[in-house]
């Protein structure tokens, strides 16, 4: 099922034995365009610190309810280590993280990370930590969604709108959809575009360049917020680009 981010933020999340805390963000590959953690504020259950899950323990988000099922249990999150806030997450931290919860460390596993089928299948393997920089200051590749909301869309003619949210599958947690909202150009619509058209994001500027013309994504499919994104409305936004569509591609 495809889902928005940022709707779930606020989400009360939901151990085996427990309430712990709340959706604050989610942690993405942005070279992978994959979820790789949901970020918790444990409120004052925990003095108010912020915990990373891996999406491998994430489970239903239930809309209705506005509650999300995680596969731990509240020992072991009060347990896990902290986060400093807006700071970037180092590989030394994720290696922390991944040897407290015995969880397969995405970036030495066989497997592509597509869910928990990864977890069932590999071993868990504890990375060696370096000392290079990336491994004290931060992975260079994992971004915050509140962080990208806002970055502006540059097509090959001039820019043409911004970040809005992101739309993932909930089951593989694969980021599948860019919501754009051309407000900046065209009053009020909403389009969706693929991670896989993005040339280049410059993080410093705050700016996302897409392989396409303006007018094309002026004139593509409107996407509405409060209606799902069914696999008719991706029949359409496909076709009308032209792009080989993700789910007749081979396994």
């Amino acid at each position: 099922m495809l889902r928005s981010l940022k709707t779930m933020f606020g989400y009360e999340l939901r151990a085996s034995d427990g309430e712990i805390g709340k959706v604050d963000d989610f942690l993405f590959d942005a070279v992978a365009w994959f979820v790789r953690y949901l970020v918790a504020d444990t409120g004052g259950w925990l003095t108010e610190r912020q915990v990373l899950l891996s999406a491998l323990v994430l489970g239903w988000a239930d809309a209705e309810s506005e509650t999300f099922d995680v596969g731990l249990t509240m020992e072991q999150v009060e347990a896990s280590p902290p986060i400093e806030r807006d700071m970037p997450v180092s590989r030394q931290m994720e290696a922390e993280l991944h040897r407290h919860y015995n969880w397969v460390p995405y970036w030495q596993s066989p497997f592509p990370f597509t869910g928990t089928s990864a977890a069932v299948a590999a071993q868990s393997i504890v990375p060696d930590v370096d000392d290079d920089e990336d491994e004290v200051q931060g992975d260079p590749n994992l971004h915050s969604v509140r962080e990208v909301t806002g970055y502006h869309i540059l097509a090959t003619d001039g820019d043409i709108g911004h970040v809005e949210d992101l739309i993932v599958e909930d089951e593989s947690w694969v980021v599948r959809y860019l919501v754009v909202d051309t407000g900046n150009w065209l009053p009020g619509k909403k389009v969706l575009l693929v991670p896989s058209w993005v040339q280049q994001v410059d993080w410093l500027e705050r700016m996302v360049y897409i392989d396409l013309k303006r007018e094309s994504i002026r004139n593509s499919p409107e996407f509405d917020p409060g209606a799902p994104v069914n696999r008719d409305y991706e029949e359409r936004l496909y076709d009308y680009y032209g792009r080989r569509k993700y789910w007749e591609e081979p396994e």
